[in-house]
């Protein structure tokens, strides 16, 4: 990819304390148009990132909550336009301004809007205007936060071989985001730009108070079962309100926990039921649970059709059926057994429950002083 970059400003952004105390300042070092760009030394360490920053694939639904790479949408209220957002007015702002000043001043702006955020972090910060000039003439916003790397060394020349450097980005880390989003080569979404943030802190989430973003596949799954939980308690409890809140109460406790047991409040029919409705909206939704320490992960459409729940006595069971095992690195001896039919299995599962626990009590011996 080849981008003809019109403007670049970089700052630094120094963060002293921390929390409610932290000490925020920047400094603008300098600002470049396209003929000062393509000769400075930033050139061979910039273009590759932006080439990454527009290939770099996304999920629009991501399939954890803690996604590095998402797209965002401005939020606008119903009749309202784009130029109503703050963050798109910001961003346009950018992309219009028509001389170096006027990069510099909206570069500015944005770097003062980014230190107010309270997840904003201190390091450098690029904002480059540039186009893929192959595919359109559209301007791309490219806005990137670089962190710093102290005290390296690098070589310097013959006579004093290595040379200590304070400072240096630190390509490794880079946040960026694209504006517009490209979701495929010659095309471009005005309304949606993608962030890419590889650290816990979601400093451009925070920084970009405006932009609403599509639900991770957990929580969408989470905000789903829980509708659905709360039409079967209105359907059970018409009209018995005490019994219908007791419910609603134990639901909010539920879905709280981090770690739940299983319920048993609903038939085999009713989960497959609703179980069926997920998947035919997403059916790459997985199931994972643990059984006493036994981990199993599967896709939530295995349940009822090759993974089944079951109780034998007090103590759960699961049943995984397929056609054939597969074994990684490591012969055990399991892999020589010729299993039973499951009604054997059945049987010494109860036979194990049935038998009586032996108990052993510590006795001290002769030579020890007694406990007591």
């Amino acid at each position: 990819m080849e981008f003809k970059v019109e403007y670049l400003s970089f700052f630094v952004v120094k963060v002293e304390g921390e929390g409610e105390h932290a000490q925020k300042s920047y400094r603008h070092f300098q600002t470049l148009d396209e003929e000062t760009y393509s000769e400075s030394n930033v050139k061979w360490f910039l273009d590759g990132e932006f080439a990454k920053t527009v290939r770099r694939k996304v999920d629009r639904t991501p399939k954890t909550d803690q996604a590095p790479t998402k797209v965002g949408r401005f939020i606008a209220e119903p009749g309202y336009g784009l130029d109503s957002n703050p963050n798109y007015n910001m961003f346009a702002k950018l992309r219009a301004a028509e001389s170096l000043d006027g990069f510099k001043a909206s570069s500015d702006e944005l770097v003062r809007a980014y230190m107010q955020a309270s997840a904003s972090r201190g390091g450098a910060i690029i904002t480059a205007r540039a186009k893929l000039t192959k595919y359109s003439d559209e301007p791309l916003l490219f806005i990137m936060k670089c962190d710093f790397e102290s005290k390296i060394a690098r070589i310097a020349d013959e006579r004093y071989l290595l040379q200590e450097v304070e400072m240096a980005i630190s390509a490794k880390s880079i946040k960026s985001i694209l504006y517009p989003f490209i979701p495929e080569e010659g095309m471009s979404s005005e309304w949606e730009l993608k962030i890419f943030q590889s650290s816990h802190a979601r400093y451009f989430e925070d920084f970009l108070k405006y932009v609403d973003y599509e639900p991770s596949v957990p929580e969408m799954m989470n905000t789903q079962v829980v509708e659905m939980v709360q039409e079967f308690i209105e359907e059970t409890y018409p009209e018995e309100e005490e019994e219908k809140q007791k419910e609603l109460e134990q639901l909010d406790v539920w879905v709280g926990k981090k770690e739940r047991e299983l319920q048993e409040k609903w038939t085999h029919e009713q989960v497959a039921a609703a179980t069926q409705a997920l998947v035919e909206a997403k059916p790459d939704l997985e199931m994972k649970f643990k059984l006493d320490g036994v981990m199993v992960k599967s896709l939530l459409a295995d349940y009822g059709e090759n993974i089944h729940f079951a109780k034998v006595g007090h103590r759960y069971v699961v049943v995984i059926e397929g056609d054939s095992f597969q074994f990684d690195k490591g012969i055990s001896p399991v892999e020589l057994l010729r299993p039973d039919q499951l009604e054997s299995v059945i049987q010494r599962i109860a036979k194990k429950q049935a038998e009586p626990k032996l108990q052993y009590t510590e006795v001290a011996s002769a030579d020890e002083d007694p406990p007591f």
